[in-house]
C-alpha cells in the first residue's frame, strides 16, 4: 500500500450531535484511522479581506497544524509543514500527506477526520483534498440546544467561549443544518440521524461501510469503547464521556430538565424552522 491508496473521510455536523460515538464506532474498523479533531481547515484560510478569493492561508494555519501533530504525537512530520508558506493549497496539500503516511503507517486504508466545524467548511476540504468523502450527522434540534446549553456552562470557557443563551444554541444547530442540506445531493455525502445510528446501530455501520467501500465488521459494535479513548482527549472527556458507554437514546431527558415549558415551546418552535424531516432518510442495508 502506498498514500495514493489511502481513503479520505470527513465526519461533521453540529457540535453535541454525537460526532464522537459515531466516529469511536467507525474507528474500530480494522482498515480505518482516526485521532482527535485536527480543526486544521477550520484556521486555514485568512479571513481578511480577499483572502479566500486569491488562496491565502491564514497566519494560524502553521500554529494549528504544529499543534495537530503534538496532540498526535508525530512530531516528526514537522518537516512537512512548508516553510513561509503563503497560499492554503500548500498547507492542506502537506496536512494530507501527513494524515495519509500516518495512516499507512499503522497499516489502513482510509482515515476519518472528525471536527464537527469543519462542516462550514466543505467547499474548501472539497477544492483541496482528493476524493473526499462526507458523512453528516444530525441530531434532534431540542437535544442539540440543551446539550451546547448544558456543555458551554459547565466546561471549558477557554473551549466554548462562557456559556450561550439559547438562542445561540438555536441557530448554530439550524445554520448546521442548512449547510449540510446544501451538500446531501453528491454522491461523495451521506445523512445519518443520530437517533436512527441509537437505534439500529449495527444496520448504520454496514450501511457506512457500503459508502465507503469497506466490508463491515461485527466486532466494531464492541471495540468502539476503545476506540474512543484514541480519538478524545483527556481534557474533552468531562462531556464526551458518554462515546465510550452502552448505545442509548437519552433524546428528550436534558430538554425537559434544563428548559421551563415556556422555553421549551419557543425552542421547539424555532427549530421547526429548519424541516428536518424533509431530509432524506439513510436506507439501511
Amino acid at each position: 500500500m502506498n498514500t495514493s491508496n489511502i481513503g479520505h473521510l470527513f465526519l461533521v455536523g453540529c457540535p453535541r450531535s454525537g460526532t464522537t460515538l459515531l466516529q469511536s464506532l467507525l474507528a474500530a474498523h480494522s482498515q480505518i484511522i482516526s485521532f482527535p479533531e485536527s480543526h486544521f481547515f477550520e484556521h486555514l484560510s485568512a479571513r481578511w479581506p480577499w483572502g479566500d478569493i486569491f488562496g491565502l492561508a491564514s497566519g494560524r494555519a502553521s500554529q494549528q497544524f504544529h499543534k495537530f501533530l503534538t496532540v498526535i504525537e508525530r512530531e516528526q512530520f514537522e518537516e512537512y509543514i512548508p516553510k513561509k508558506a503563503i497560499f492554503s493549497q500548500q498547507y492542506s496539500r502537506a496536512f494530507i500527506e501527513v494524515l495519509d503516511r500516518y495512516a499507512l503507517e499503522h497499516q489502513k486504508s482510509w482515515w476519518l477526520e472528525k471536527t464537527p466545524q469543519h462542516l462550514r467548511c466543505i467547499d474548501s476540504i472539497e477544492n483541496q483534498v482528493e476524493n473526499p468523502k462526507f458523512i453528516h450527522l444530525i441530531r434532534n434540534g431540542e437535544d442539540v440546544v440543551a446539550s451546547l446549553y448544558d456543555a458551554s456552562r459547565k466546561h471549558s470557557e477557554k473551549t466554548w467561549g462562557g456559556a450561550w443563551d439559547i438562542d445561540r444554541c438555536i441557530q448554530v444547530w439550524i445554520g448546521d443544518v442548512e449547510h449540510s442540506r446544501k451538500h446531501l445531493k453528491k454522491s461523495n455525502h451521506i445523512l445519518v440521524k443520530y437517533e436512527t445510528l441509537v437505534q439500529n446501530a449495527e444496520s448504520v455501520l454496514n450501511t457506512l461501510c457500503q459508502f465507503v467501500g469497506i466490508e463491515f465488521e461485527k466486532s466494531m459494535m464492541e471495540d468502539y469503547t476503545e476506540a474512543a479513548k484514541q480519538v478524545v482527549r483527556e481534557h474533552e472527556w468531562a462531556w464526551k464521556a458518554s462515546a465510550g458507554a452502552p448505545i442509548k437514546n437519552a433524546n428528550g431527558e436534558k430538554f425537559l430538565k434544563l428548559f421551563n415549558e415556556e422555553e421549551r415551546q419557543y425552542i421547539s418552535d424555532r427549530i421547526a424552522e429548519a424541516k428536518v424531516n424533509e431530509l432524506p432518510e439513510l436506507q439501511l442495508t
